[in-house]
């Protein structure tokens, strides 16, 4: 491998390194709560299996300075339609506050469900364009302390 990268330094590309994503996150959250001062990091999810204990769905989300970001919201096919995703994400939105959070970010693929989070209050910030297929990746966040349209039921 050819070193333009200065004297005794490596650079190496491979396959996703669990050691090297553990440090990293670590360095900049230290890097991070040196700037902010917001060192309140951390995770929750939202599962839900049915009576045979199979997943039914879930989210994943972290927690950090009053914000919460949703990573992920999936629901078995044979279980979208019926409310049940709006119940996971108000959860969240729940145990989101429980945790000292006023704010939620997610983004959603156009292909994906940015019209269900926009339902349950949430307003676009943005988009990533560029998406296979040409779709688009849609940023959007939600105060948790203002009433929303879905409240109201």
């Amino acid at each position: 491998m050819t070193n333009d990268h200065g004297p005794g330094l490596t650079l190496t590309t491979g396959e996703r390194d669990a050691e090297l994503n553990e440090r990293l996150s670590d360095e900049l959250d230290a890097f991070n709560t040196a700037a902010t001062g917001a060192a309140d990091r951390g995770t929750f999810s939202v599962k839900v299996t049915d009576e045979t204990g199979a997943l039914v769905g879930g989210l994943a989300a972290w927690t950090w300075g009053g914000l919460c970001g949703i990573g992920m919201l999936w629901l078995r096919e044979d279980s979208r339609k019926g409310g049940l995703g709006g119940r996971i994400l108000r959860a969240a939105e729940a145990e989101a506050l429980r945790r000292g959070c006023d704010r939620v970010t997610v983004s959603s693929f156009t292909f994906q469900a940015p019209g269900f989070y926009q339902r349950h209050g949430y307003v676009e910030t943005g988009r990533t364009l560029g998406i296979p297929g040409g779709h688009e990746d849609v940023h959007m966040f939600k105060s948790l302390t203002e009433p929303t349209p879905s409240d109201a039921h």
